[in-house]
């Protein structure tokens, strides 16, 4: 009689996001899956909804099983159950959360359903002018109790880290660093894209291209680029503002562009699906990030170095990391329009400077932040490397 044939080792990742373009966190899974798959091993992501047909079949590989988990960040009972029933059809040897928020029952629901390590990965950027300060007594041994079975914390930044070491919700020997990455081996588009995006999106022939990708909420910034891009305009017309993304504030932001009297100038182009092959950044001079809260890390700013693009961004979070001032980009103070105007300017009226900038961002984007290096890292901590 023939044994039943023992099903290879599984990784369970669980992402607390729609999945609605081809993003750092899509290329991380598909990559992350990749590299299982080399090793002999089972790939599950899971995310909040069924993935778009586009992004479906990027993240199609041979070991990859796709599951849904509805809202996991409130880890209410619908979703334990939910997760505890894809746990039991996969049995994996591996859970890794992200986007789960840091403090909830899927570790023990883990260890009850015999896995055999939980990771938790933490993508959290702190409020603006966050200070992390040690957390109070019970805090620090509510978390201990509720992370017991968790194996390792991974911070994606230096910035991370030392906020969640100076909370002390974890011995420090439980925490890795691993910065988020994007893919070298992806070349970006040829000057062709460029022209595309700027025929598709109708931007005027002859307009330097300011772009910022990101979501449409306070925590970003717009309203500062907005103001900053007026300034500019007072010196110099022929500047177009391009903002990628999609957010509850959209009409809000783009009224305000009314007010200014720059609608002509600004165009907002909602969610693109795959900005890196659809020309977003080879259609750019320059890419702004203008961010108000303590960002973690900047998978934008990453996405654009790694296209060769100078970048213009606030001095806050883990943003310094990934943006060398005057190496790879430009560092600004939080909310001073006037500064980001001038530097704008600067970088548009110097184009041997935007270049400099952009071919040293690229190679640090090649190494620093290269994704399969960097997924490489995080095989080693499963130990299945």
């Amino acid at each position: 009689m023939t044994a039943p044939d023992t099903p290879k080792p599984a990784v369970l990742s669980v992402f607390g996001i729609s999945p609605t373009k081809i993003g750092g966190q899509e290329a991380f899974a598909r990559e992350l899956s990749a590299q299982l798959n080399d090793l002999g091993w089972r790939s599950i992501l899971c995310f909040e909804q069924v993935p778009p047909e586009p992004v479906a079949t990027y993240l199609s590989l041979p070991n990859v099983s796709l599951e849904v988990l509805a809202r996991p960040e409130e880890a209410g009972l619908r979703a334990v159950l939910r997760l505890g029933s894809i746990i039991r059809r996969h049995r994996p040897d591996i859970l890794h959360l992200y986007y789960t928020g840091f403090l909830g029952p899927y570790p023990w629901l883990a260890r009850f359903c015999s896995v055999r390590q939980v990771f938790f990965t933490d993508q959290s950027s702190r409020p603006a002018f966050y200070v992390p300060l040690r957390a109070p007594v019970w805090k620090r041994a509510l978390a201990r109790v509720i992370n017991k079975p968790m194996s390792t914390i991974i911070c994606v930044s230096e910035y991370g880290r030392r906020c969640l070491t100076t909370l002390d919700l974890l011995p420090p020997e439980r925490i890795a660093m691993i910065y988020n990455a994007v893919d070298h081996r992806e070349q970006p588009p040829s000057g062709g894209a460029a022209t595309r995006f700027r025929q598709r999106y109708g931007i005027p022939e002859g307009r330097s291209v300011l772009t910022q990708v990101s979501w449409l909420i306070p925590e970003k910034g717009i309203l500062d680029l907005l103001e900053a891009t007026r300034l500019v305009l007072d010196k110099r017309d022929t500047v177009h503002l391009v903002v990628v993304g999609e957010g509850v504030y959209g009409e809000e932001y783009a009224q305000r562009a009314r007010q200014l009297g720059m609608e002509q100038h600004v165009t907002w182009t909602g969610l693109v699906q795959d900005p890196v092959r659809e020309g977003v950044y080879a259609a750019a001079d320059v890419v702004c990030q203008m961010s108000h809260w303590e960002e973690v890390f900047g998978y934008v700013i990453a996405e654009a170095m790694l296209c060769g693009k100078p970048v213009v961004a606030t001095r806050v979070g883990g943003i310094p990391e990934v943006v060398h001032d005057g190496v790879t980009g430009l560092l600004v103070p939080r909310g001073d329009t006037k500064r980001m105007a001038e530097t704008i300017l600067q970088l548009l009226d110097d184009p041997e400077l935007r270049d400099r900038l952009g071919r040293a961002g690229r190679e640090i984007a090649q190494t620093k932040f290269n994704l399969a290096q960097n997924v490489q890292q995080l095989l080693n901590l499963y130990g299945v490397s």
